[in-house]
């Protein structure tokens, strides 16, 4: 059951922690993986491979005649929301672009900033639990339309040691140079030092577990990286006024994602609290990832109880939440105080979803905090840019 929890109680400081940690654990056994790849290469990451995802395989890319037959392959109704989303998510990040600038001074000065593109980005795309081709789109669109060369994709193999089909078909629309059968932290680690088959890479990009997470800390440096994703999180302000079934079913929308992601409803009425609390149970009930949602559920989530909708946003503000959800009547009256967050949904009908796989604003966010003073994934991630003084004294 959610907790339900009311700010006359409680320190929020003490509730509000969401803070990157790092698993030693974790971190001790990638250090060891990295280094096995960044010396042996290839042979490492077939042993890595049929060590972690259970699969033998003879050849780490994915041919072109694979890409092909699955694109085919993909359900036909399934492809044509794909190349929705992606003209979506295109034409928003398209408004990104941005060119570099001259001035001109006195004596022949002239000093200016170019704008150019990284050479080679490499995209993670998780699996196991779910298939995720949003987090091709998301990831891929931005850094071709900033004008990448390279775009190589990296995702674990199946039991039968192959890539989803419906992940293969968003790489194609997506425009995705190549791809291999690599996951964890072994492909981290083979885009950052390159090995015979795989490419290294100037970037890597997309989220991933905490072994992910720990070798893409590891590896900066050496290349960039997007960001050190933490789990999902969503929170939600709402007044009474608030439809608990919809409420319910987006905070749950979240706490499927893994059993450390943070759903959070923050609201000045209890009996909104009260509905929701048992819609959540009603709706859990009947998900195919129930046993997710329920450690998500019991363990980092949470009904917070306000004395107001500016307590409401204060508390929003100071856990710079990932996905922030203003359900409200009249939601742009408040949005000017809203200072942190990765993404904002505005109204009673804009779900969070909508912004993880199709409207167009990238779902690649800051988490854990960090959206106090990091942003989404845009096309400048994909950038470099260069200043320049050019003179010419007469």
């Amino acid at each position: 059951m959610i907790k339900i929890l009311n700010t006359e109680n409680i320190n929020i400081k003490d509730i509000l922690n969401r803070q990157i940690v790092v698993d030693n654990d974790a971190d001790k056994a990638v250090a060891g993986i990295i280094e096995n790849i960044a010396n042996n290469g290839d042979k490492a990451l077939f042993e890595y491979t049929e060590i972690f995802d259970k699969v033998k395989l003879d050849v780490l890319e994915v041919s072109e005649e694979e890409r092909v037959a699955a694109f085919e392959r993909c359900d036909k109704k399934l492809v044509e929301v794909i190349k929705k989303s992606a003209a979506n998510i295109e034409a928003f990040h398209r408004m990104q672009l941005r060119d570099g600038f001259e001035i001109k001074k006195d004596g022949g000065i002239v000093l200016g900033q170019r704008i150019t593109p990284i050479e080679k980005v490499g995209i993670y795309v998780p699996g196991g639990r779910a298939s995720y081709p949003s987090t091709v789109l998301m990831n891929a669109i931005p850094a071709k339309i900033a004008g990448v060369t390279d775009i190589i994709m990296v995702s674990p193999p199946d039991k039968d040691g192959n890539i989803p089909d419906n992940i293969l078909a968003a790489a194609q629309i997506a425009g995705v140079t190549r791809i291999f059968k690599v996951g964890g932290a072994q492909a981290i680690a083979a885009l950052a030092y390159g090995t015979e088959s795989v490419p290294k890479v100037d970037k890597i990009v997309g989220p991933g577990n905490v072994y992910v997470a720990a070798a893409k800390r590891r590896v900066f440096g050496l290349v960039n990286i997007d960001m050190i994703a933490g789990p999902s999180e969503i929170l939600i302000i709402s007044d009474k006024n608030g439809n608990p079934v919809h409420i319910a079913a987006d905070m749950l929308s979240q706490a499927e994602h893994d059993p450390m992601a943070s759903a959070v409803l923050v609201t000045d009425s209890e009996e909104l609290a009260s509905k929701v609390s048992e819609q959540i149970e009603i709706q859990l009930a009947v998900l195919p990832r129930k046993e997710i949602c329920r450690t998500s559920i019991d363990g980092e989530s949470k009904i917070i109880i306000a004395k107001n909708l500016d307590e409401a946003i204060d508390i929003s503000n100071a856990l710079a939440p990932e996905h922030l959800e203003i359900v409200l009547d009249n939601p742009f009256d408040v949005l000017n105080k809203i200072k942190n967050a990765g993404s904002i949904f505005l109204g009673k009908n804009c779900p969070e979803a909508l912004g993880d796989y199709f409207a167009g604003p990238n779902h690649t966010l800051p988490t854990s905090g960090t959206a106090r003073f990091s942003s989404p994934c845009t096309i400048a991630q994909s950038f470099k840019q260069l200043c320049c003084l050019l003179t010419f004294l007469i």
